[in-house]
């Protein structure tokens, strides 16, 4: 079979942006230059003959979870005493949290949450983290592999979007149709499952790359994704370690004022004596 075909869109940016990498499925990495630095890149892939049949695809699961942890904490480990820490860039193409019965008994919610903790200990010891999404970033997968990150990126092309559920899924609990929930998602920014319509609107998007194939990218094209990159390291080092920036924006003051000003008064009553 064509390698091409074969590799999911995940694997198929690792390889373009840092060559072959190491590890084995279900979380591959690759060491390799980005600009003048070394980075980390770090990819969730299919894994047929996981041992655990809810978590063969590009899903977040118990191992997936441990072995993300993993791939951070060894960066976070090895530059503990370097000046400059290495920038890792999380490549996102996770469909779901990989749920079922013995996930939930083995601790599902364990392992998401070291992998959320590992990026965040990286990020708050000075890694500059930055998130790449290249197809889908669903729910608590994408919590614990992506969201994270001081800076994120994502591919304006089909097939990559960020939400709570799939389309099908949410349309059943909303006891909708597909159709009339994407007409939903045209006044209720969080509702859409367009990344121009709703993720990008809710401040938390820092840069839609455009005119770039997600399946098969050109040499130019992974150039303009790789100076991407290369900028949103350099923004997040000279930024604060700290992810309120994301309440900052002009488009999250307007669509998440309601949420802004919650915090101020919980901050306020917080601190009243």
């Amino acid at each position: 079979m064509n390698e091409t075909i074969a590799l999911s869109r995940g694997e198929r940016w690792l390889r373009a942006l840092a060559g072959t990498p190491a590890g084995n499925a279900p979380v591959r990495y690759a060491d390799a230059a980005l600009g003048a630095e070394p980075a980390r890149f770090i990819a969730v892939v299919p894994d047929p003959e996981n041992r655990f049949p809810r978590a063969r695809d590009n899903v977040i699961g118990l191992e997936q979870g441990w072995r993300l942890a993993q791939a951070v904490r060894e960066t976070l480990n090895t530059d503990a005493t370097a000046a400059a820490k290495r920038p890792i860039v999380a490549i996102v193409d996770v469909k779901s949290q990989a749920y079922g019965y013995r996930e939930e008994m083995l601790g599902i919610h364990l392992a998401c949450a070291a992998a959320v903790d590992a990026y965040a200990s990286a990020r708050l010891a000075g890694h500059p983290i930055v998130a790449l999404i290249v197809g889908p970033a669903m729910s608590g997968a994408f919590l614990a592999h992506g969201y994270q990150a001081d800076r994120i990126l994502a591919l304006d092309a089909p097939g990559t979007m960020v939400h709570a559920m799939g389309k099908e899924a949410a349309a059943r609990v909303t006891r909708r149709c597909v159709e009339a929930l994407d007409e939903l998602g045209e006044t209720i920014t969080p509702m859409s499952y367009s990344l121009k319509g709703g993720f990008a609107k809710l401040g938390l998007l820092d840069q839609l790359i455009e005119g770039v194939d997600a399946d098969a990218p050109t040499d130019t094209q992974i150039a303009t994704v790789r100076a991407a990159l290369e900028a949103a390291v350099a923004a997040a080092r000279n930024g604060s370690r700290e992810l309120s920036r994301r309440l900052d924006s002009e488009t999250a003051r307007t669509t998440r004022a309601a949420s802004i000003e919650v915090r101020r008064r919980l901050a306020s009553q917080w601190d009243a004596d």
